[in-house]
């Protein structure tokens, strides 16, 4: 059985740890020699290492997966993880091994490694200037419409619009509907930031609410407001000091 040299790059520590996870238990032709949080530490790794397969987040602070592409020296095949849209990906086939859309899956996971293996031997080499080129094509992503919650083998999707306010808890993200209901979302607070709809708003290092869903707010001291929402528990949310100035922005609070 081949072994391939892996590097996984993505910002999300808990994006990585998943895919680790996965690799470990189901993949074992991957040999995971390094990781990187941002696209710097990536291709310094990947020039020093080169390794044959790498895993690359696409969105990471500092630069990007696909300007990450443009410093490396050793070119392995890239498999892109990313919270894209699906269509927007497709366009990319012929310009690297594969893409997986977050929450990567166990069996989809499979079938890029089995890809993997039909290609190794093909030239991994392929034009980065036409893959930017393509990604400046690509109509900008959806906001999401929805948050995925995994019960056992299901995945229920909750509607953004039913959503009153997420709370960072220990290495997940819990969300609420207005009937005072539960959820976990594997994405991270940032990751929520970037793709939640614009009725969304972060109010605290750990805390976005649904600002459709403010039914009032109160002076609270040293700068930070307590805001109450209209859901069947009428919860009361604390502002973080250092997000007042967003709180008065988005509610005009004088």
């Amino acid at each position: 059985m081949n072994t391939y040299k892996t590097i996984i790059i993505d910002d999300e520590a808990i994006a990585r740890e998943r895919l680790k996870r996965l690799l470990n238990d189901c993949c074992p032709q991957v040999e995971i020699v390094a990781e990187a949080k941002n696209g710097i530490e990536g291709a310094k790794l990947i020039n020093e290492l080169r390794p044959d397969l790498i895993f690359l987040d696409i969105q990471m602070p500092g630069k990007t997966g696909f300007e990450m592409l443009e410093d490396l020296t050793h070119v392995p095949h890239v498999v892109f993880c990313t919270a894209y849209e699906e269509f927007a990906l497709k366009a990319f086939n012929t310009l690297a091994l594969d893409y997986l859309v977050k929450p990567v899956e166990e069996e989809r996971l499979q079938m890029t490694i089995q890809k993997l293996e039909r290609f190794a031997h093909a030239s991994s080499t392929f034009q980065v200037a036409e893959l930017l080129q393509m990604v400046r094509q690509q109509p900008e992503a959806k906001k999401l419409q929805s948050i995925a919650h995994k019960i056992g083998d299901r995945v229920i999707l909750i509607k953004t619009a039913e959503i009153t306010y997420f709370m960072a808890k220990e290495k997940y993200v819990e969300f609420y509907t207005g009937d005072g209901k539960q959820y976990l979302s594997e994405m991270t607070i940032k990751k929520l930031t970037e793709k939640l709809p614009e009725s969304f708003c972060q109010i605290h290092r750990g805390i976005i609410v649904n600002r459709d869903r403010i039914k009032e707010y109160r002076k609270y001291f040293r700068g930070k407001y307590i805001l109450v929402l209209d859901d069947s528990a009428a919860t009361k949310l604390e502002t973080g000091r250092s997000y007042a100035h967003i709180v008065k922005e988005h509610w005009a609070m004088e």
